[in-house]
């Protein structure tokens, strides 16, 4: 049964409606009121933020191995040993919530962190009680907590049995979802199985920009790609099968889905590819009405690997019963959204990929990519601005998977630095007023989530690339966290539940506005 579409989620929202803010209607202008019922709230993960990375129990993670074994692997040859510090400092962190005003607050658990041995044959109290901490604060002031289960940090002991395209993952990872349903269930109504599939695979077992840095393009990222969902859809079902009835709460995956334009009328299907590969490969088994992979993506990996004299398709076929076992398990649709490309396939495009006689992810999807400048709007160039990609993309998903209820759980914008950050600003509010047209065309969007709270370590970016509401200063022992003016704007749409594209926020006297 395709959960998300059932009555119980329309209630479950109309429930946190009444319960977490005021509703009102949705009206057109240069002030524009978000809908009845709105969510809003802000994003971190474990590895990013927490630090604490060896003490109390907790044991190596992907991310402890690789920054410690590759000192320089991000652009400023930086780790998350300490990061912001917030295994010591959640008390903070809550309180910069209290200070915006959100009605939740993403963020992950680490594996490593819960299961030192990652197995549940020994639980870490130490870590359970720092989960435990953070969740009763939350609580306390009315925050409500949306965890994700797992954000990227595999514990290393299970990478170097393979990791995610080792099969027995699916079992692994079911164990541990099961052991965080029964520890934080009673309090977590919001689940996230796991976050962008696409960047875990793709980069990190396809490439080299994440970890495990496994670089085995068009192989290794397509059988981690099919464990991947198997694997989420076993903790659905766990949760469906022995937690719902009892905790009340819904479960999900957060897809990264960013927007491919035709640079041209002859390259609608060169979109329509990258649209697949990107994240169709995971969202059409999970949301749509036939399940399975997309069928175009399928017929290009098999056609290609036949020509390469293989026996059969490098993509992995999922059988009857793993399709039905994956159709329809999860109850929103999550999304995060960044950007939008121009997709274009030509001569050059095919001479350049013909050449290429090894597995190649690039070579399967066949098509390529490329950004405007005029798109760049401050420090960055890693996030570009292009809101209106921002609503087509949700009204896709919207079309295609029957109007399927959609969360926005990250939205974000880089700077460099300063805390006067008219960049991020202008990107915010873009972004919102392009969500609110979708929403006015027709999408079912339920709430939407900045990414993110504070600076964190950004991946193979480091410290470098700063997404935070509030600033940290990295250099402060202390990790000073202090309000940008994104801060306050993203504060007064909390407060109003208005997008009011004009107005200016009253800095404080110490921060300089020049």
């Amino acid at each position: 049964m395709n959960i998300y579409s059932s009555p119980m989620i329309t209630i479950f929202f109309v429930v946190l409606c009444q319960i977490l803010s005021p509703c009102q209607a949705y009206l057109h202008g240069k002030v524009r009121n978000l809908p009845d019922g709105f969510l809003l709230g802000t994003a971190t993960s474990s590895y990013q933020i927490e630090g604490a990375w060896n003490v109390d129990g907790k044991s190596e993670s992907v991310y402890d191995n690789l920054t410690h074994s590759k000192p320089c692997y991000s652009a400023d040859c930086t780790n998350g040993d300490v990061a912001a510090n917030s295994y010591y400092l959640y008390k903070r962190d809550v309180e910069m919530l209290r200070e915006l005003g959100v009605d939740f607050y993403r963020f992950s658990l680490s594996w490593t962190r819960i299961l030192p041995t990652s197995f549940p044959d020994k639980i870490n109290k130490a870590g359970v009680e720092y989960y435990n901490k953070l969740i009763n604060e939350l609580l306390k002031y009315n925050i409500q907590p949306v965890v994700t289960i797992y954000h990227w940090d595999l514990p290393q002991k299970l990478q170097n049995l393979g990791g995610w395209v080792n099969p027995n993952i699916i079992d692994w990872y079911g164990d541990y979802a099961k052991v965080v349903f029964a520890l934080f269930g009673d309090r977590v109504k919001y689940w996230i199985t796991i976050n962008e599939p696409y960047q875990l695979c793709s980069f990190g077992y396809g490439g080299t920009k994440l970890a495990p840095v496994f670089n085995l393009t068009g192989e290794a990222d397509y059988l981690c790609a099919k464990n991947l969902l198997l694997a989420h859809a076993r903790a659905f079902h766990i949760y469906n099968e022995e937690f719902r009835f009892i905790q009340h709460g819904i479960i999900f995956i957060s897809i990264n889905a960013e927007w491919f334009e035709p640079d041209t009328v002859n390259d609608v299907e060169a979109a329509n590819d990258a649209i697949n590969f990107w994240w169709g490969i995971y969202a059409h088994p999970i949301y749509s009405k036939r399940g399975d992979f997309p069928n175009g993506l399928k017929k290009r990996i098999a056609v290609i690997s036949r020509r390469q004299g293989l026996l059969r398709s490098r993509l992995p076929e999922l059988t009857p019963s793993e399709i039905k076992y994956i159709r329809g398990s999860s109850d929103i649709f999550g999304l995060n959204h960044y950007s939008t490309f121009f997709a274009y396939r030509n001569a050059t495009t095919y001479s350049y990929y013909s050449r290429l006689t090894g597995p190649s992810y690039d070579a399967d999807a066949g098509y390529m990519r490329y950004q405007r400048p005029e798109w760049q709007i401050g420090q960055s160039n890693s996030t570009l601005y292009v809101p209106w990609g921002f609503y087509k993309v949700i009204l896709r998903i919207t079309r295609e998977y029957n109007n399927v209820p959609i969360l926005i759980t990250e939205n974000g914008y880089a700077t460099r630095t300063g805390l006067i950050d008219e960049d991020r600003v202008i990107y915010y509010r873009g972004y919102i007023s392009a969500m609110l047209d979708a929403i006015h065309d027709g999408a079912n969007i339920v709430g939407y989530c900045a990414w993110s709270l504070m600076d964190n370590f950004e991946w193979f970016n480091g410290y470098t690339e700063k997404y935070g509401l509030y600033e940290v200063d990295f250099n402060d022992t202390s990790r000073t966290r202090t309000p940008r003016k994104s801060a306050y704007v993203y504060k007064e749409i909390i407060r109003t539940r208005t997008l009011d594209m004009n107005y200016e926020p009253v800095m404080p006297k110490h921060i300089n506005v020049a």
